[in-house]
């Protein structure tokens, strides 16, 4: 053993004895991961230190593990759950507050923990780009709340870096929830009655109408599909808590995360230098099936207010050769930590496919193979011709994958992370098989609305304007481009500022046409999501439920008339009250295992015209219940 071994070991050691004494749990199991670091079931995962441990690599990895620490020891997360809001918005306020409660509790308690707190949370702002923040909309609103609240609770002043964000921000909140913050600030030491003073500043701030917790499950029944309102996802996330104490770290970006903070975030891009290409043409052949008809869902209820600012880009176009170099690397130390598992499924599914295509057999031949089954005929009758036998080619038509990941800002930490490596993966294992893929990625330019809404604030806001935000719809791979070509792409799906909000149905529309104009005669495409579509500037401005209504009539129109079979994993969050072939997820990790099986399920299955019957005869069903 070397001596940097012995200084790691050491390090871990004294890491996990002091993650005990912070939590008071001594019976907790703590275990050192490449990649993300959490608290779960089976025990902590704290980062395993890489390289040379310096005093930076030593500061990060003591944050990560006190604000695991602190959230063990201060934080009920049963509680947690059964008050934590419906909406997407109001769920991130409402974690993101409670997470700088116990970093503000523990910070009290603990002289060496406030400090280490504090550096990692000075590393956190700089990753975030918080010092750059020139308006309010370069922020989200969670991390806004929490930096005030972080300032209040902790009854100190917020470091250099991070008061170009808070300087943003503070007029607005101050006049918007004063009273609540200040209120939150004094019962900061009980989660109860912190809880309840948080409902009180999500309903000053708009982002819900009455109180209530995400224990209580809303119906999904396709007939309160009519009552919805639109100001959530209407589904507990039955992953926050491992979410949002989710965190990274990366020996090349040299920045750590908390699992138990909001994901990281917020560098932006430079949207300006990003050209719109919203017209786009598909991969491959301009094919056309005749069966698919051309008046799209939702024409007469959903539009958008312009289109003009909309863009259809590659990866490789949104970030420079070097970084992506970077991202790609990083992926990679994550691939490593999850490859086992999701490769021995992948190895399943490439069997599987390959016995598909060449598993029959023709017998009693006069050439070919010699049949040594049928060898015993040379004795049982011996004037008996040999048998030989050849392989025959089944009928395994021509397949395309189409793999669509929602780039929301909810995604970000582990949940994007797992997805690109599934994706990766994926390719991967398909292309060895013949079956080419694409994957896409949906987000939009800008946060609670872009170029579109301030051209609609320009004259005038009419009413019912439409959709308000700028699409950004991704290509990380073609469907004709090789995996190594595309390869380096992937990575960015890490970097921060990329993900924001998330228009589903448009995107869902995108990505079919892309795949009816492929020559292959099987189309599939996957949706990889974690909740509703959610665009605030939207939602303002048009009914409640606009953008919901308009997913479910695509995914309706789809999964009935397109000859496309259409499939989703929810993560988190439950997707099957919109898809009809769907899966819902509450850990991330399972993703990738997920991803191969239904895949897997999806060749074993009926043609597409057996599900497109069973979609329609379903369809007209429901039309009769209501």
């Amino acid at each position: 053993m070397t001596a940097s071994d012995d200084t790691g070991e050491l390090v871990k050691r004294v890491t996990a004895a002091a993650f005990k004494a912070v939590a008071d749990r001594t019976d907790l199991p703590v275990t050192f991961v490449q990649g993300a670091a959490g608290v779960g079931s089976e025990g902590a995962r704290l980062p395993a230190p890489q390289g040379r441990i310096d005093e930076a690599a030593l500061g990060r990895l003591r944050g990560v593990a006190d604000a695991l620490a602190v959230r063990v020891r201060f934080h009920d997360e049963a509680l947690h759950r059964r008050r934590q809001p419906h909406g997407r918005d109001a769920r991130d306020v409402f974690d993101a507050i409670e997470q700088v409660r116990c970093e503000a509790l523990g910070g009290k308690t603990f002289a060496g923990v406030r400090d280490n707190l504090a550096h990692f949370f000075e590393d956190r702002c700089r990753a975030r780009g918080y010092a750059s923040v020139t308006e309010r909309n370069e922020a989200m609103l969670s991390d806004a709340v929490a930096l005030m609240m972080r300032e209040r609770l902790g009854g100190t002043p917020l470091p250099e870096i991070a008061r170009p964000m808070a300087d943003q921000w503070r007029g607005w909140l101050e006049s918007r929830v004063g009273a609540e913050m200040a209120r939150l600030a004094r019962v900061g030491g009980d989660q109860v009655q912190f809880a309840t003073a948080a409902f009180d500043l999500l309903k000053a701030l708009d982002l819900i109408k009455d109180q209530d917790s995400g224990a209580d499950d809303e119906d999904n029944d396709e007939s309160d599909d009519r009552s919805e309102t639109g100001d959530g996802d209407g589904e507990p996330d039955q992953t926050k808590d491992s979410r949002d104490a989710e965190g990274s770290m990366s020996s090349d970006a040299g920045d750590s995360e908390s699992e138990t903070s909001a994901e990281t975030s917020a560098a932006g891009l430079d949207e300006d230098a990003m050209p719109g290409q919203g017209d786009e043409e598909p991969a491959g052949p301009s094919h056309r099936d005749p069966r698919w008809p051309a008046n799209a869902p939702g024409q007469s209820t959903y539009r958008a207010y312009t289109t003009a600012h909309d863009e259809v880009i590659d990866a490789a176009e949104l970030c420079d050769p070097g970084e992506l170099t970077r991202l790609r690397h990083q992926l990679d130390q994550q691939l490593s930590h999850l490859q086992g598992v999701v490769a021995k499924l992948a190895n399943r599914l490439q069997r599987r496919l390959m016995a598909k295509q060449t598993r029959s057999w023709e017998f009693d031949l006069e050439e070919g193979l010699l049949d040594a089954g049928r060898l015993s005929r040379v004795v049982t009758d011996p004037v008996h011709p040999l048998s030989f036998k050849r392989e025959r080619d089944t009928d395994f038509r021509d397949t395309v994958v189409s793999l669509l990941i929602d780039n929301s800002g909810s995604m970000r930490g582990r949940p994007i992370t797992i997805a690109a490596i599934s994706a990766d993966i994926l390719a991967r294992t398909l292309e060895r098989c013949g079956v080419k893929v694409e994957i896409l990625g949906f987000t939009t330019r800008a946060w609670k609305g872009g170029q579109s809404r301030e051209a609609w604030v320009a004259r005038g806001k009419p009413r019912n304007p439409g959709r308000l935000n700028d699409l950004r719809h991704i290509v990380y791979k073609a469907a004709d481009a090789p995996w190594r070509r595309a390869r380096p792409n992937l990575g960015l799906m890490l970097r921060e500022g990329l993900l924001k909000e998330n228009i589903d149905g448009e995107a869902l529309l995108w990505a079919h046409s892309r795949l009816v104009a492929r020559p292959e005669q099987r189309r599939i495409l996957m949706v990889i999501s974690d909740g509703a579509p959610v665009d605030d500037a939207t939602l303002s401005a048009n009914p409640g439920n606009y953008l919901e209504r308009h997913l479910r009539e695509a995914i309706h129109w789809i999964e009935t008339r397109s000859p496309v079979e259409l499939s989703a994993i929810g993560i988190g969050h439950d997707v099957t009250r919109y898809y009809r072939r769907a899966v819902t997820l509450l850990d991330a990790e399972e993703l990738g295992g997920t991803m191969m099986q239904s895949l897997t399920d999806l060749f074993d299955e009926k043609t597409a015209s057996d599900l497109r019957r069973e979609g329609r005869r379903e369809g007209r069903r429901a039309g009769a219940r209501h």
